[in-house]
């Protein structure tokens, strides 16, 4: 029977319970069991397909197609397996579910009642996604803070299985303890507040998690003890780290793996955080370098930089920067600004090693990408276009190469004479007839390369993979290369290095005179992890390091 960890957060959001969970859930694989993560938004939204990324964060996609909350990429980067739609719920999926068996008569004329019956549809995609991957632990993430509203159903759903079989189920509370500067005192009081809420819903937890500034030190942690009912031996001190994979190896500094054995009855089968702990280490040991641009526009918040818009992209560069030796410094650029200011921009862009220009929608920026685009071009920076990046160095080039002036993608012109990158056939119906949630082409799709292309010569490393000729990376989009325009654009020197072999959608792009230029239709950022750093993110990090500083710029 597997065991179930339900990790809840306490004072306020934004203080690590997902990589909490991913860390938790990496220990426990390390220890011989099977660990999957399961996270639950307490949002009426069915999928995180349609928030705001600003807001929201990143809409991470899994690899059968579900649009998920950014937790869910950490997940996977943090156990090296991939995770799955049936481990992803929101209030509004699980509504919908109700709703619509209510609707089939599936309850036999009951009156259906928030409770029980949506603490029962969350306990049943619980033991669905625990019988689908076979696993020994469930971390099950709860999003938001306990004393909200909106996650009490979830708290109750957690409190049943518990009422049921409490020897399988355990709680974590990921709590801020706050150092006013005014005062300069660890202060207790919130998470105290935290725990008796969450007993108010019928739930001690088992461990607390203390996030602060700084390491938790014995008088504080006598202090939580007492009043929050819990053993000091209980409570993970968790200080702020530059390096969210270091999270682990400082949780296992205050064994928390094998407390959390201990509280299942159950011993460690093995002891084996090598592999991490030499990750990790290489990462510390990179003293130079590779500065990397990210030409975007979901980044800024007043007078906030937001980089969760962006997650697997930092994270995708950060393992390949660290494979390669290197100390990943990423410098974030607003693509509005270089719609205005082109002296400023050639300025910013000349300081960098390489560029990205990440995915995105809509007008909004879009002419400020294509000069940063046309920039890295002339100027043989190494260049990597994801998803809009590609699409936009496709309408670059056909505009400032192939002379097709005022070339575009028709998401932003659609009158435009020369319709680059245009709505995919199957897309229009569903645009036209506003059926937009969860309608992309979304999920893994194959993509079969080119011989003689980078795109080739990427995939083939490291040594011994070199036959590889068919690759399955996750899409995000609706629009295309539009490919009446493939033979103009190839006779300009455009490279077609990747194409999907059932619908002969181009997946790649690359330049041959050029020492790193290629766009990906897909997210390849989806797929990197620390262990194992994506083939076209490590290729163009080489790329970036090898580049010169100073490039002459070109008019």
């Amino acid at each position: 029977m597997p065991r179930f960890i339900f990790v809840i957060g306490g004072v306020m959001s934004g203080i690590g319970k997902g990589i909490t969970t991913a860390s938790i859930a990496r220990i426990l694989k390390s220890k011989g069991f099977r660990a999957t993560c399961v996270k639950i938004d307490p949002y009426l939204n069915v999928d995180a397909g349609t928030m705001n990324p600003t807001e929201h964060g990143e809409v991470f996609v899994t690899e059968d197609g579900r649009e998920c909350d950014q937790d869910i990429g950490n997940y996977e980067r943090f156990l090296d397996e991939n995770i799955l739609s049936i481990n992803y719920m929101t209030s509004g999926s699980v509504y919908l579910s109700v709703i619509e068996r209510e609707r089939a008569l599936e309850y036999g004329g009951k009156c259906v009642e928030t409770v029980p019956h949506i603490p029962e549809e969350v306990i049943r995609r619980l033991s669905a996604a625990a019988r689908r991957t076979k696993a020994d632990f469930v971390l099950v993430e709860i999003g938001g803070t306990v004393g909200e509203y909106q996650n009490l159903v979830y708290l109750e759903a957690a409190r049943m299985m518990h009422l049921r079989n409490p020897q399988n189920v355990i709680f974590v509370l990921v709590s801020y303890l706050p150092v006013p500067k005014q005062i300069g005192e660890m202060k207790t009081k919130p998470t105290q507040y935290a725990v008796h809420s969450l007993n108010a819903a019928g739930i001690q937890p088992d461990f607390i998690v203390a996030r602060s500034e700084m390491p938790l030190d014995e008088p504080r942690k006598k202090k939580l003890s007492i009043f929050c009912n819990i053993g000091p031996g209980d409570i993970i001190s968790a200080p702020d780290i530059d390096n969210i994979y270091e999270v682990p190896i400082n949780f296992e500094k205050d064994k928390f793996g094998l407390k959390i054995l201990n509280k299942f009855g159950i011993r460690a089968r093995k002891q084996d955080l090598g592999s991490w702990t030499r990750m990790v280490r290489k990462s510390r040991l990179a003293k130079t370098d590779v500065v990397i641009g990210i030409v975007g526009k979901y980044f800024g918040s007043g007078n906030f930089t937001l980089t969760d818009s962006y997650i697997s992209v930092i994270e995708a560069i950060k393992h390949s920067a660290w494979s390669c030796g290197r100390r990943p410094k990423i410098l974030w650029l607003d693509a509005e600004s270089y719609e205005k200011n082109i002296r400023n921009m050639k300025k910013e862009l000349a300081r960098l090693d390489g560029i990205i220009v990440p995915g995105g929608f809509g007008k909004r920026g879009a002419e400020g990408k294509i000069k940063a685009i046309e920039y890295a071009r002339k100027n043989k920076k190494p260049y990597l276009g994801l998803c809009y990046g590609m699409q936009l160095a496709i309408v670059e080039f056909a505009r400032h190469v192939a002379g097709l002036a005022g070339a575009h993608t028709t998401e932003v012109n659609p009158r435009t004479k020369y319709p680059v990158i245009d709505l995919m056939s199957e897309q229009k119906e569903k645009v036209f007839g506003k059926r937009l949630g969860g309608t992309m082409r979304l999920g893994a799709y194959a993509c079969r390369l080119s011989e003689g292309t980078k795109a080739k010569f990427s995939y083939g490393l490291p040594a011994g993979k070199a036959g590889v000729r068919t690759v399955y990376e996750r899409h995000r989009h609706r629009y295309e290369f539009n490919s009446s325009f493939k033979k103009v654009l190839e006779s300009k020197g455009l490279v077609v290095s990747g194409v999907n072999p059932e619908s002969n959608l181009i997946e790649i792009i690359e330049l041959r005179d050029h020492p790193f230029f290629m766009g990906a239709q897909f997210h390849p950022e989806f797929k990197s992890r620390p262990l194992n750093p994506h083939p076209l993110f490590r290729e163009f990090i080489r790329a970036a390091i090898k580049n010169k500083k100073g490039a002459i710029i070109k008019k």
